[in-house]
């Protein structure tokens, strides 16, 4: 199974499969492939001339004003990876680093950041080998791109650091494996180093993960909540077409049609909401009668943070970033964190709404007072037997935890490398 990137079209589906996948290989389109060659030549011919590149003959951040002897070019990124590499915390799983690799090639393959097509070639036969450099989740302020973890994946890729063996499914020394497996460590050239780590790719693949299970979690969540909404003998008549037509958000919608298709509906008629449609009950409690206005908002979080996403993905997010049709080199911003912060920032809070109208409904199915005369705790014989009382209570505890996971991380900000990088997203945590 071979998945073609051109830099342009990855989507979320591909990204999370790639990952979950290992037996999934990874090959570059021939327009890609072009792309490549043209912008290293960029680099090259700017270098002949003798222009000021940053990043290439200067140095980093705040050193970013002193000039760098030719000679040193090549040590220079080497030293830049060696010294970035300082992130911490747990390693990412070989998912997640199967899905960094992947979106990090896939940004090279635009051409915007002068890497060689001969380096870039040893990551790609590194990836389809499964050989994946061990990257720590903490570290990255989402700034001047993920520094600390990027850096960890071009270590690994470099044969130092450390490596997941694909045989062992332990991590070693990655020159070790990489031997093992017949594979070339890369040999940084010139901007090379700083091509590897420029860009938001730890965030985006935290966040890709994020957004394929959110939605998972909230199409399960909607058939959920039928199920229990049918147990307490609660009306449809709330999920009522007119009613959401009147209110026309995409996801209330969705949700409330999900909700007739599942329970009842003039064309679908359910024998148990018949049953009890003359019990005297006019409206249920909120967490039953507002499903599709709760529901209906993460639906559209969900369908909003995969635009955004999507975008990021496919996107040049170096700097210095090159130009092969002008033959520019021009200095920006691309790998600030801010827009895949913001919107996992809203998935969080999006998905937790999930999670807290889904306590209050298993509340009132433990509830004798609130359950419709179902038993306390759903048991049988209850004192002798306690049914699913601390079931709800490990449900409550983990509501109350996802209230503070909640608070949002991209609204903080750090001024770092001695007031250069005097603004930065946060990302990381957002994603994490």
């Amino acid at each position: 199974m071979i998945l073609t990137i051109d830099g342009k079209t990855l989507t979320l589906e591909q990204i999370y499969n790639f990952g979950c996948n290992h037996d999934i290989k990874v090959s570059v389109s021939k327009e890609a492939w072009l792309k490549v060659v043209e912008g290293r030549k960029v680099i090259e011919k700017k270098l002949e001339n003798k222009e000021t590149i940053y990043g290439v003959n200067t140095g980093f951040g705040l050193f970013s004003t002193e000039r760098i002897d030719p000679c040193h070019y090549v040590e220079l990124q080497e030293n830049l990876i060696r010294s970035h590499s300082v992130g911490t915390g747990a390693p990412l799983s070989s998912s997640q680093t199967r899905m960094l690799m992947l979106l990090r090639i896939n940004v090279l393959t635009k051409g915007n950041s002068g890497i060689s097509k001969e380096t870039l070639e040893k990551i790609i036969k590194c990836l389809n080998a499964n050989c994946l450099p061990k990257v720590p989740c903490q570290g990255t302020v989402g700034a001047s791109g993920d520094l600390a973890p990027l850096s960890h994946l071009a270590l690994g890729l470099m044969g130092e650091g450390e490596m997941l063996d694909p045989c062992t499914k332990t991590f070693k020394n990655s020159i070790d494996v990489l031997n093992s497996h017949n594979l070339e460590p890369i040999k940084l050239k010139i901007k090379e180093g700083l091509a590897l780590i420029n860009g938001t790719q730890f965030i985006t693949c935290i966040g890709v993960e994020a957004t394929v299970r959110a939605r998972n979690i909230a199409n399960q969540a909607d058939i959920v909540s039928a199920l229990t909404l049918d147990v307490l003998k609660g009306t449809t008549s709330a999920f009522d077409a007119q009613i959401h037509n009147a209110r026309p958000h995409i996801g209330q919608i969705l949700v409330a049609e999900r909700l007739r298709s599942l329970l009842h509906s003039k064309n679908n008629p359910s024998e148990i909401s018949i049953s009890h449609q003359k019990c005297g009950r006019v409206q249920d409690s909120y967490s039953m009668r507002c499903i599709p206005q709760v529901h209906g908002i993460v639906h559209d979080t969900i369908k909003f943070v995969e635009i955004v996403l999507k975008t990021e993905c496919n996107s040049a997010t170096d700097n210095p970033m090159i130009f092969a049709e002008t033959g520019d080199i021009i200095s920006g911003g691309n790998f600030h964190g801010e827009y895949p912060a913001k919107v996992l920032d809203y998935l969080a809070i999006g998905i937790h709404e999930i999670s807290s109208i889904s306590e209050r409904r298993l509340e009132r199915l433990m509830n004798p007072n609130l359950n419709n005369g179902l038993p306390a705790f759903l048991v049988k014989n209850g004192g002798l037997n306690s049914g699913f009382m601390i079931a709800h209570c490990t449900a409550a505890s983990l509501v109350s935890e996802n209230k503070v996971l909640t608070h949002p991380s991209s609204v903080d900000s750090i001024s770092t490398s001695g007031g250069k990088e005097d603004h930065v997203s946060m990302g990381g945590f957002a994603s994490r």
